[in-house]
């Protein structure tokens, strides 16, 4: 075989592996709806950049005749490449081969490009369209989920870590996605389960379909497994792109600073007639979110899910930050169990990659009774006050309204080493609200009053004497809890102000193995 075979052999081998499973599969995942891995990654990154890695891998397996059927690259593509021209590592699931479905040599090919994005400090990106183990490999392939499970953990908090479910993601699979920072489903293609509809009916007889049971919209909002729904895979590539441009590319860098037209001392005036007079009345904090930030720009994570807190990325004059927001529009903006999980794992990926905490305070306190209590309130709620009193980024926290008891202290207040707190004039700061506060203080003089009119007229007296004394942002600025308190129209410039000015803040915590966060 002269030169010009031997080149020419090349390109016929480059062109079989490009085809993964054959024309028909291709074809049979297209009419599924579903891309095929390499059209997933040449959508997901900048033209003409991707560097394909083990185009000729091939498995070892010689049990159940599966050595009469190879395929070149193994069922997965893997390589690297640039978004916006900034690297990152990228490993695509075919499902055109063997379903799939993960063999030891295929593993290796996932695990080589981790170990590449840790050595160089970039993201990876994981588009998960697999069956799951490969059953005729038996224990190797099993080991190859573990060796790719712990690449995940030793990268986690060094490098962003992406997850993309187009496709079935079943069984041991699913704790790869699990333990990245953010999952993408897909409405059209994807769902996520540790056991499949068959075992379900088996073991408990609940019958069920693979929707219903870990479909995109279920763990976008019943479990929270999934941080964003998207209607189709386009959308998602779409949104991971958009998702990065907030990042570092790993825990030692800064997030990108973008050039921002939008005016730092843009007065919004809005604000000043939000809030309504009546406290008990809601109003949308994404409104608030909207009016501030740069060019009205806000990408919420964990939309569906725990929807009585808001969190998500956007930008103050360029400066990348994450903000968590009460929202009063839903369940008057309480914390419960499934708001503190969600704040709290948003906040330390913030602080872990660099990114400031923007606090955005209007709660009224824990959600209360048997349910939260028995679900362990105490201990998830203790994630969220953990994850602020450990983040070590600039923190801004502005109350817009109330800040009650226990709450108050966990939303980034300043004794969790907030930087700067400030307060909008029609800021409540107390141990309760009035009503709750007077039944407790007054309860033997109330009960010393027969006539109901009375009754009614001295606790009204006493609400409000107690609004005047307590319920105002003035008594905690008297402290200096409060730094200032500022004018709503004005939060906008006050915000990055605060950043500037923490722009090299310097904090540390105390040398330790890890913490033991209360799981």
């Amino acid at each position: 075989m002269n030169n010009q075979d031997k080149i020419r052999q090349l390109i016929d081998l480059r062109a079989e592996a490009k085809l993964g499973g054959g024309e028909k599969r291709i074809n049979a995942q297209h009419e599924k709806g579903k891309m095929t891995a390499r059209e997933r990654i040449e959508l997901l990154l900048d033209e003409g950049s991707f560097e394909e890695f083990d185009m000729f891998v091939t498995h070892r397996c010689t049990n159940f005749g599966l050595e009469k059927s190879k395929f070149l690259g193994d069922g997965v593509v893997t390589g690297y490449g640039t978004i916006d021209g900034r690297l990152v590592y990228v490993y695509a699931q075919d499902f055109t081969v063997f379903g799939g479905s993960l063999s030891e040599t295929y593993a290796q090919k996932i695990c080589k490009v981790m170990d590449m994005a840790m050595k160089n400090g970039a993201p990876v990106i994981g588009i998960n369209d697999s069956g799951g183990a490969r059953i005729q490999e038996g224990v190797t392939s099993l080991a190859g989920y573990a060796e790719i499970f712990q690449r995940n953990i030793m990268a986690s908090g060094v490098i962003p870590q992406i997850s993309a479910i187009f496709g079935p993601c079943a069984g041991g699979a699913v704790y790869s996605p699990a333990l990245t920072d953010f999952i993408v489903m897909s409405k059209s293609s994807s769902y996520m389960f540790v056991t499949g509809p068959k075992v379900v009916k088996t073991v408990t007889g609940e019958t069920v379909t693979d929707d219903q049971l870990g479909g995109a919209m279920v763990h976008g909002s019943k479990s929270g497994v999934t941080h964003f729904v998207s209607d189709d895979e386009q959308e998602g590539i779409a949104l991971i792109r958009k998702m990065l441009s907030y990042m570092p590319q790993n825990n030692l860098e800064e997030p990108p600073l973008v050039r921002c037209d939008d005016p730092i001392d843009r007065l919004e005036d809005s604000l000043n007639e939000l809030i309504p007079d009546n406290p008990n009345k809601p109003y949308d904090v994404k409104d608030v979110i909207h009016s501030i930030v740069d060019n009205s720009e806000f990408m919420e994570v964990h939309r569906y899910y725990a929807p009585n807190i808001v969190v998500g990325f956007a930008r103050f004059n360029g400066i990348s930050v994450g903000i968590v927001a009460n929202q009063p529009a839903y369940l008057a903006g309480v914390l419960d169990i499934n708001a503190s999980r969600k704040a709290a794992r948003f906040v330390r990926f913030c602080d872990a990659f660099n990114i400031p905490i923007v606090t955005l305070e209007d709660v009224p306190g824990f959600l209360p009774g048997t349910a939260q209590e028995y679900g362990g309130i105490i201990i998830h709620g203790a994630k969220l006050l953990y994850a602020y009193g450990e983040a070590t980024v600039p923190k801004i926290t502005v109350i817009l309204r109330k800040a009650y008891g226990g709450a108050y202290c966990v939303m980034s207040s300043k004794h969790l080493r907030g930087d700067i707190n400030y307060a909008w004039p029609t800021a409540e700061i107390a141990v309760m609200g009035p009503k709750g506060a007077i039944e407790v203080l007054k309860s033997k003089e109330i009960k010393k009053i027969e006539d109901p009119q009375e009754q009614a007229a001295f606790i009204a007296k006493a609400e409000e004497e107690y609004k005047d004394q307590f319920a105002n942002p003035y008594n905690a600025a008297r402290y200096g809890y409060i730094d200032d308190v500022i004018e709503p129209r004005n939060t906008r410039f006050r915000i990055i102000r605060a950043l500037q000015s923490l722009a090299t803040k310097k904090d540390t915590n105390p040398p330790k193995k890890h913490s033991n966060l209360p799981l």
